[in-house]
Parts: structure tokens; C-alpha cells; sequence
């Protein structure tokens, strides 16, 4: 590389290009929460001390009030398969990944982010493929959220940045490979759909990794020739089908000729001279290739 060339920076890439510190650097931790019955049985108390505080007409009145509006409103319910990140003055305290009811810390800001697992179909992209013929694709992509950290606080909106990426991803992918490989061999859209499938599901999740989802699957839901050169492309395959048929077709009348001939000599049916084997043989290839039946013509002369 020479002195003042940029350097080539991939998917996975571990630094941002341009300013370095514009990523937040956050991970998944467990919050501090109690069981909420407990809390329950605070707000209880509070009740209890504040009707006794009104009979004895004390000044104090106020507290278990306040305690207990502060209890009340740091109650919370995690449904299965989500989860509540805590946040405290700005700070984030930690992720309720629990189901159930829970007590956690108060004056704090909690925010409820799934974490089943979901689906998305992309839309019809329009791309060229490695050969350079545009074709449509559209890919199915099951995903899941797993650090709830990252996904709330390093993206702004972790769910349109999963739908973008992973377009993006598709659109770079199908540009690397070609629609069909005529000889068979190569990797290609159409003819290897598992592993294209593999390959974009793994660039698909090193782009998504910086908000915490995880890629479950992806799979190649539509992919067609564009409509301005699929007649074209249709015409080439059935050529392409029409030339393999004939090669097939070729072959199995090579084998039976040889058959026809090496049966003839092994049992003395006849002798055949070369001059009548090549009219044998051009006879036998013109009835076993042709399109149309053959009408055969009897030659009833012994000459």
C-alpha cells in the first residue's frame, strides 16, 4: 500500500471511520430489583403509619406519603419475552430480564424492549448482479435483540436500523455473486441458494452487532431476472436447456450405434464393409437425433 492510500476498512471494522469516540461503548448488565410484593408490602406500611400519624394529628403526615408514592411508582411488571432497561438521572443501572413483578430503584426511567424473535421480508431490490445483469431480490431476516443495552442507547432506532442494514447487506451480496453459473462449478444466485444465504446472513450480522441484535436466519425470499431482460435471459436458459438435451441426446445415440454395430459383427447377422457401416451409421444418427419420426422407406429390390 503506498504512503497516503486509505486504508480498506470492512463490515466488521473495529474503528469508526472519522471521529473515534462516536460510538457508545455499552453492555447488558443485570439491575438491582427485589421482588415487588415486597414493595407491596412497603406501600402497606406506609398506609398503616400514615393513618396513625392522622389520628395522633402528627406533623409527619407527609413521609409515608412520599414513601410511598416513591415505592408505587418504581413497581414494575416484565412480561415473558421482554425486558426493562433502567435508566437513573441519565445513567443506565442495569436490564430487568426477568418475567414477573419487580421493585427497582426509584426516580428511575424504565423502558420496555422486546426481545422475542421477530421477522421482516426487504423490499424488492433492484441490483446488478457480478455479471453485471440487474435482477430483483428480496430476503427474509429473522432477528432477535440480545444485549438491550446496546439496542437503546447505541442506535437511535435499533428496529429501522436492522431494516436498512440489512438491505444493504442484500444489495452487496447479490453484487458479488452472479445470477446463474452456466458451468456449473461457480457459487451463484439461483444455483446456491444455501450457501448465498449463509454468506448474507453473516454480513448481515457483523453490520447489526453494534446494536445488540442477533441474527437468527436469513433466507432469499424472491429472485427474478428484472423485467427488461428476463424475455432475453429466458430465451438464453431454454437455448442453453435445448444445447444440453441435444449433447444427451448425442451421446445415447454414439452408444447405441456402437451397440447396433458391435452386436451385428459378434453374432454374423451380416458383414459390413466400412463404405456400409459410415451409410449404417449416418442413417442410425439421423433417426436417433431427429425431432420428427422417421418414414422409413422399404427397399424391396435384392439390388
Amino acid at each position: 500500500m503506498s504512503v497516503g492510500e486509505p486504508e480498506p476498512v470492512g463490515v466488521g471494522a473495529s474503528e469508526p471511520v472519522g471521529f473515534a469516540g462516536a460510538r457508545v461503548d455499552i453492555r447488558q448488565r443485570r439491575a438491582l430489583a427485589l421482588n415487588g410484593w415486597f414493595g407491596v408490602l412497603v406501600v402497606a406500611l406506609c398506609a398503616w403509619w400514615a393513618v396513625v400519624a392522622a389520628i395522633g394529628l402528627s406533623g409527619w403526615l407527609w413521609l409515608p406519603a412520599l414513601i410511598a408514592i416513591l415505592v408505587l411508582t418504581s413497581l414494575v411488571i416484565v412480561a415473558p419475552g421482554q425486558a426493562s432497561v433502567v435508566q437513573f438521572f441519565g445513567r443506565y443501572v442495569g436490564t430487568v430480564g426477568r418475567a414477573g413483578f419487580w421493585w427497582v430503584l426509584p426516580l428511575t426511567i424504565r423502558r420496555r424492549i422486546s426481545v422475542r424473535v421477530r421477522n421482516f421480508e426487504t423490499d424488492h431490490l433492484k441490483v446488478n448482479d457480478a455479471d453485471g445483469n440487474p435482477v430483483e431480490i428480496a430476503a427474509i431476516v429473522v432477528w432477535q435483540v440480545a444485549d438491550t443495552a446496546k439496542s437503546t442507547y447505541a442506535v437511535d432506532d435499533y428496529r429501522n436500523f436492522v431494516s436498512v442494514q440489512a438491505e444493504s447487506a442484500l444489495r452487496h451480496v447479490a453484487t458479488t455473486h452472479p445470477y446463474d453459473d452456466a458451468s456449473g462449478t461457480g457459487t451463484s444466485l439461483r444455483g446456491s441458494t444455501d450457501l448465498v444465504a449463509a454468506a448474507l446472513a453473516r454480513e448481515v450480522a457483523a453490520r447489526v452487532s453494534v446494536a445488540g441484535v442477533e441474527i437468527v436466519e436469513v433466507r432469499i425470499s424472491h429472485l427474478a431476472y428484472a423485467p427488461e431482460i428476463a424475455q432475453a435471459m429466458l430465451r438464453r436458459q431454454q437455448a442453453n436447456a435445448v444445447v444440453a438435451a441435444r449433447s444427451r441426446i448425442v451421446e445415447g445415440a454414439v452408444g447405441m450405434v456402437e451397440l447396433a454395430l458391435t452386436r451385428l459383427s459378434e453374432g454374423g447377422v451380416v458383414t459390413l464393409n466400412d463404405e456400409t457401416k459410415a451409410s449404417m451409421v449416418a442413417n442410425l444418427m439421423v433417426v436417433l437425433c431427429g425431432d420428427q419420426p422417421p418414414s422409413p422407406i422399404v427397399n424391396a429390390s435384392s439390388r
